[in-house]
């Protein structure tokens, strides 16, 4: 199974400018003639989609897109080598800081919003970052 990240965006070229000032990205290839861009320099390749405000991610769909900030479950988490350095970078390409640089035993994460409403969070590990701190499934059910 592969896994495709996609993200709505209402305008491409903005988009495309944002994630390669932003966090370093590069362009893959322009797909469905110049609506898609993929973005390469991660483990997972993501796709820019064009879709314009207030149309319908489906046509089922009660809502419609909405690029003022919002809050979804899914974002994208951007695990960089120096905080400090990646912050500056996004923040001078258009993301907007939400809050301060918070400090924990695995890592450093600050939360901030691209030009286009979509949350993300910038990552430094610290040590062995996540694996500090895992728990195994049996330990999980033990405890429940």
């Amino acid at each position: 199974m592969r896994l495709l990240l996609n993200l709505d965006v209402p305008d491409l070229s903005a988009a495309v400018a944002f994630y390669q000032q932003a966090l370093g990205f590069s362009v893959g290839r322009v797909l469905f003639d110049g609506t898609v861009v993929e973005m390469l320099g991660a483990a997972v390749p993501f796709y820019l989609l064009h879709k314009a405000a207030a149309t319908r991610p489906c046509p089922e769909a009660g809502v419609q897109r909405d690029y003022r900030r919002h809050w979804m479950p899914l974002h994208l988490d951007m695990v960089v080598d120096d905080l400090d350095a990646a912050l500056a970078r996004a923040v001078a390409a258009g993301a907007r800081q939400e809050g301060n640089i918070h400090e924990y035993d695995w890592g450093r994460l600050v939360t901030l919003s691209d030009p286009f409403g979509h949350g993300l969070c910038l990552v430094q590990w610290l040590e062995e970052g996540y694996d500090l701190v895992t728990t195994h499934m049996g330990e999980i059910d033990a405890q429940n």
